[in-house]
């Protein structure tokens, strides 16, 4: 790591994972991500149509690691202000970087565009799939988009012969719900059957929760 500052190069790893999703799903329209690129003090997000290889195809957004008051910036945030600048008129670009328009972005004077559901469904995901508590959550097995707003999750929870399935909303509450969401699963007087599933012993219906 000679020569490279640790805190830097964790906060662009954090970015880098946050965005692998994006390469596979659209950031805006036909808009993809076609690859990120850590520089000092920075990373450029590279957008582009999602078979576009070609530089002349390609446009880089440099975005500042910190904000105007010296504070990281969070991937949601970076995210949004990549989908404003790809879906508005293509910004004029001020250099270019291995052949491509290099934007170098005040984000001062962009507004970040607001989550999309897909978006709110990663999220539950990556957590639950990647905890980063050192306690033996239950484990994520499996899951099912069931609307635009809700998603079924396919735990397994030690008391159960089987599965346990959890249905969600993926608006509201999401940091609490999945704090709480352990505790949920393992009160056996809120689970019931759906006899349509054949993938879980129980479901608990935690869209009102």
């Amino acid at each position: 790591m000679s020569g490279l500052c640790q805190e830097t190069v964790e906060h662009q790893a954090y970015l880098t994972r946050f965005l692998l999703d994006y390469a596979a799903v659209p950031l805006v329209g036909q808009t993809f991500l076609r690859g990120v690129l850590p520089t000092q003090d920075a990373v450029r997000i590279v957008a582009g149509a999602d078979d576009a290889v070609a530089p002349n195809a390609l446009t880089a957004y440099e975005i500042p690691l910190n904000d105007d008051e010296d504070e990281p910036v969070t991937a949601p945030l970076v995210l949004g202000w990549t989908r404003t600048l790809a879906a508005g008129a293509p910004p004029r670009p001020d250099t270019a970087v291995m052949g491509m328009d290099l934007v170098r972005v005040d984000t001062s004077a962009v507004g970040p565009a607001p989550p999309a559901p897909t978006d709110q469904a990663l999220r539950v995901l990556r957590t639950l799939a990647w905890p980063s508590t050192a306690t033996s959550p239950p484990v994520l097995c499996g899951f099912l988009l069931t609307g635009q707003d809700g998603m079924r999750l396919y735990m397994a929870v030690e008391e159960a012969d089987g599965l346990v399935a959890a249905d969600v909303r993926l608006t509201g509450a999401l940091t609490a719900l999945l704090a709480a969401l352990p505790a949920l699963l393992w009160e056996e007087e809120r689970w019931t059957v759906d006899e349509t599933d054949p993938h879980c012993v129980g479901v608990v219906d935690l869209t009102t929760w």
